[in-house]
């Protein structure tokens, strides 16, 4: 039975890496349960429908050049695995067996800590109080959301804009990879374009080098560029979040990913730029609508919420993200960025686990000081802001009602209370396989909400600037 389950198991994971989906989605998609996998590992049985349910499954969705071959059993019953197509050892690259799994790719964890967390809007909160310091020029407010993730932060931001500058064109740039991100931000514009009928909102899955100016660096992948430009017909939320929907196809073709051979991180197979804006708003929006090719920096206000993995080289961050989103700020544009802090019960849950855990990365004074070398004699057109810990550091929490922390804490609770901890802490699903299989971190997790009445994390943030010329 032990060998059977092993070998079921072990077809999943083939099928989950050459699929490029998360274990928990698999599980989700074949037999509606997100722990298959945790629970095989664990020890626990599958009848012989459930297994016969992930072997059709498999065998209905197997990828284009993988070849089914019988002779595995599970539970007496023969079932087929699969084998990928044999790779030359100099085109391999990485052994995507051995690549953990990237974090921020697991979308379940990523949803359920948004919808269980006030991340969101305490940063959404922090990112409004910089547009008192945005003074625009024409011809619209322009606004870079570097990550927009699910769209939360860009709506709240966009509604925010809209109190103040109720009148003003608004050029509005999120930046995201994830297709499933990509769905549920356009599921929250409808109304955007609703109360401010002057916005143009574009998405695309552009490297951060990239994206402020929606063109690619590389020439073959410049004129490969898709690049979408859709009217929204109508004047109801209704019709445009209907024609929204009616995007998917579209975007299913143009945020299709692959796995990096170098570092393993997701990049795009196809470089896409959307570009949103309503039909009867055409005329005035002319000057702000982007051409291909034409688009300048030039922004107003740019958000770099968690943009990276706190264990990411310092070379990385500042070279890849932060200095080509300082560059392309304009006179008085602000750059707010925001990343973990740590110090606070979620850390110290993660560090009864794993004690030599380092949850932090670089501080914000060692990435301003990493930034000022890089942009080098340019670094003088900038103010840079960290600000001190009093007005830099913010907390948010992850949501309890009054009663759920007592003596027996609810399942549902503990598991989204795990679930939070390790998301912040940027923990790879590899390395929980052993903890989750003891129970253990259930009973620390209970012992970390009743000794802080729930769970809290910190972030930092710091401000760069252009200077007014």
């Amino acid at each position: 039975m032990v060998s059977e389950k092993s070998a079921l198991l072990e077809q999943i994971e083939d099928y989950c890496q050459t699929a490029n989906i998360a274990e928990s989605t698999f599980g989700f998609l074949a037999v509606n349960d997100g722990k298959l996998c945790g629970r095989l590992r664990g020890g626990k049985d599958v009848t012989l429908a459930t297994a016969q349910k992930i072997q059709s499954y498999i065998n209905q969705h197997t990828p284009d050049g993988v070849v089914s071959v019988l002779g595995k059993s599970v539970n007496g019953q023969n079932v087929s695995t699969f084998t990928r197509p044999t790779v030359q050892p100099e085109s391999r690259g990485v052994s995507r067996k051995h690549r953990p799994f990237r974090f921020y790719d697991n979308r379940q964890k990523y949803l359920a800590f948004i919808n269980t967390c006030n991340e969101k809007w305490k940063i959404a909160e922090r990112a409004v109080a910089e547009l008192a310091h945005v003074q625009p020029t024409p011809p619209a407010f322009r606004l870079f959301d570097a990550g927009s993730g699910d769209g939360t932060l860009m709506s709240h931001l966009m509604r925010a804009m809209h109190r103040r500058f109720p009148t003003m064109p608004f050029f509005v740039v999120g930046k995201e990879i994830s297709l499933e991100d990509v769905r549920l931000c356009l599921e929250k514009l409808p109304d955007r374009f609703v109360e401010h009928p002057a916005s143009v909102v574009i998405l695309t899955n552009l490297y951060y080098s990239e994206a402020p100016w929606l063109m690619p660096r590389d020439v073959a992948k410049a004129a490969a560029l898709n690049w979408q430009e859709i009217e929204l017909e109508g004047s109801s939320a209704y019709e445009y979040g209907e024609q929204l929907r009616a995007l998917d196809s579209l975007l299913v073709d143009g945020w299709q990913t692959k796995a990096s051979e170098k570092t393993g991180n997701p990049t795009y197979v196809r470089p896409s730029v959307l570009v949103l804006y309503r039909a009867d708003n055409r005329f005035l929006l002319d000057s702000v609508i982007p051409q291909r090719g034409q688009v300048r920096g030039d922004y107003d206000l740019l958000l770099a919420s968690q943009p990276w993995r706190n264990r990411m080289s310092l070379d990385f961050k500042i070279g890849k993200i932060l200095a080509p989103l300082v560059r392309s700020l304009r006179s008085g544009g602000r750059l707010l960025a925001v990343q973990s802090y740590g110090h606070d019960p979620g850390s110290e849950l993660i560090n009864q686990i794993w004690p030599e855990e380092q949850i932090n990365g670089q501080n914000r004074h060692e990435l301003i000081a990493a930034l000022k070398e890089e942009l080098a004699r340019d670094a003088r057109l900038f103010n840079f802001n960290a600000g001190s810990d009093a007005r830099s550091v913010f907390s948010y929490r992850m949501h309890t009602l009054p009663d759920e922390i007592s003596s027996s804490i609810g399942t549902s609770t503990l598991f989204a209370a795990w679930n939070a901890a390790i998301y912040a802490a940027q923990i790879d699903d590899e390395r929980l396989e052993s903890v989750v299989s003891t129970g253990k971190y259930l009973e620390v997790t209970a012992k970390a909400l009743q000794e802080h009445n729930g769970l809290w994390f910190n972030d930092e943030s710091f401000v760069v600037s252009r200077r007014r010329t």
